[in-house]
């Protein structure tokens, strides 16, 4: 298999990076902060992409005992080593966003836009 195959297959897709970038930033994040981290994400969808990363070991699942259940998610030390990498990304895209909508070819969608601001900057 090909390094790259093995790493896409792991953060690739629309929402697993962005995962990781946003706990990153965070260090911890609940379920319900990552739902209103990302707008555009189902429940089911949320609930399959963090099961994912925790099966490949790049976030940690910690689950309080209590009522109602807490449940916590982090970056393991493989994800962190990520990190540089989708930063990299990040600046890339913001780059690419500014020269596109300068030329009004593009119209980012206002509530990732939105979420990004806060969260990116």
């Amino acid at each position: 298999m090909c390094a790259v195959d093995y790493a896409f297959k792991r953060i690739g897709g629309k929402y697993k990076a962005r995962i990781l970038w946003y706990l990153n930033m965070k260090k911890v994040l609940r379920y319900g902060e990552l739902t209103r981290t990302l707008p555009d994400i189902t429940t089911k969808m949320l609930t399959q992409t963090l099961r994912e990363l925790e099966d490949d070991n790049l976030i940690v699942r910690k689950m309080y005992y209590e009522v109602p259940p807490k449940v916590e998610y982090s970056l393991t030390e493989t994800a962190h080593e990520l990190i540089p990498f989708i930063a990299h990304l990040h600046n890339w895209g913001k780059k690419q966003i500014e020269k596109e909508s300068l030329t009004n070819r593009i119209h980012p969608d206002e509530r990732a836009l939105a979420v990004c601001q806060t969260e990116c900057d």
